[in-house]
C-alpha cells in the first residue's frame, strides 16, 4: 500500500504539545477505506528514523500508524541523537516524566485514531525498549486489543517515571490487561535479564493474561533498530518478530473475533 505522512499537535495536561506523527495507508481509487490503527511507541530518542522506517512498515500492511513524541513537556518533538547527549537526555527525561503523564500520552494517541473518519475502531500498540513498556500499559486501556512489545524495559523492576515506582506488574496482578500481548525479548539483553523476563512471564500466566513470550537466544537489546545499534541489529530476528507482530494485529484487528470465551488450558491431548 501508499503511505501518506503528516502530523498533528495534542494538547496535553502535563505539558506542552505532543505532537503524533501520522503513518497512514491509501488504496488508490478508494478515498473511504477504513483502517485499524496503532499507536507505536519509541525509545528513548522520541521518533527517530528507526521508528518511522517500522511505522511504515505496519502502515504499508494496512494500519494507521500514530507515533507520538514523548518529551513534549520538556523540548520539541525533533527525534534526540543515537549519540551520548542524547542518551543521557532520554535517560534524564525517562525518570523526570510521571507514569500518569505516560498514560494520557497514550489516551490522546488512540483518541486521534478513533476521532480519523478513516479508522474502522480496533485499535493495537507496538513499541521498542521504553516504547515496549508503554505499549505494555496501553493493553490497560479498554479500547486497545492487541499490544506488541519488543524489549520492554523496566518492567520487572518497576522503575518507570518519576520516583522509578510504577505500577505495571501490579496492575497485571489486579486482571486490568484487556488486550492480547506479544512479548518480545533478546536473551543476551542486559536491561531485562532472565530473572526479570521470568518474572513478567509468571505474572501474566498466573493473571491469566492472552500472551505469547517470545524469547531469541543470540538477540541482544535494540535488536530491531536498523542505525547506530552499536552492532545490534539483527535483521534476521527482526523479520521474524514482524511476523509475529502481523499475526497478531491481523488475527486481532482486521477480524471481528466477537467476544472471548475461554475454555480451560491448553488443548484435547492428541498425536
Amino acid at each position: 500500500m501508499l503511505i501518506k505522512e503528516f502530523h498533528q499537535d495534542v494538547a496535553t495536561t502535563a505539558g506542552g504539545q505532543m505532537r503524533i506523527f501520522l503513518f497512514h495507508p491509501t488504496v488508490p481509487h478508494y478515498p473511504h477505506a477504513r483502517f485499524p490503527g496503532v499507536v507505536v511507541f519509541s525509545e528513548i530518542y522520541q521518533v527517530t528514523g528507526p521508528v518511522a522506517r517500522l511505522c511504515r512498515q505496519i502502515a504499508g500492511m494496512g494500519y494507521i500508524c500514530a507515533a507520538p513524541s514523548s518529551w513534549h513537556e520538556f523540548e520539541g518533538p525533533e527525534a534526540l541523537a543515537y549519540d551520548g547527549p542524547g542518551t543521557d537526555k532520554g535517560n534524564k527525561y525517562k525518570v523526570e516524566k510521571t507514569v500518569e503523564a505516560y498514560d494520557e500520552d497514550q489516551k490522546l494517541a488512540v483518541d486521534l485514531l478513533l476521532r480519523l473518519k478513516t479508522c474502522n475502531g480496533n485499535i493495537g500498540a507496538t513499541g521498542m525498549c521504553l516504547g515496549g513498556h508503554l505499549a505494555f500499559r496501553a493493553a490497560f486501556d479498554k479500547r486497545v486489543s492487541a499490544a506488541v512489545c519488543y524489549f520492554a524495559t523496566d518492567i520487572h523492576s518497576a522503575t518507570l517515571g518519576r520516583g522509578k515506582q510504577d505500577d505495571s506488574l501490579i496492575r497485571v496482578r489486579k486482571g486490568e490487561v484487556h488486550a492480547e500481548l506479544a512479548m518480545i525479548f533478546g536473551k543476551l539483553d542486559p536491561h531485562v535479564n532472565a530473572a526479570g523476563r521470568d518474572l513478567i512471564r509468571s505474572t501474566l500466566s498466573s493473571s491469566k493474561v492472552r500472551f505469547s513470550f517470545y524469547e531469541f537466544a543470540w538477540a541482544q537489546h535494540a535488536f530491531i533498530r536498523d542505525e547506530s545499534s552499536k552492532g545490534r541489529y539483527d535483521p534476521a530476528v527482526s523479520k521474524i518478530c514482524f511476523e509475529i507482530l502481523l499475526e497478531l494485529f491481523n488475527r486481532v484487528l482486521k477480524t471481528d473475533l466477537g467476544e472471548f470465551v475461554p475454555e480451560g488450558e491448553g488443548g484435547e491431548l492428541v498425536c
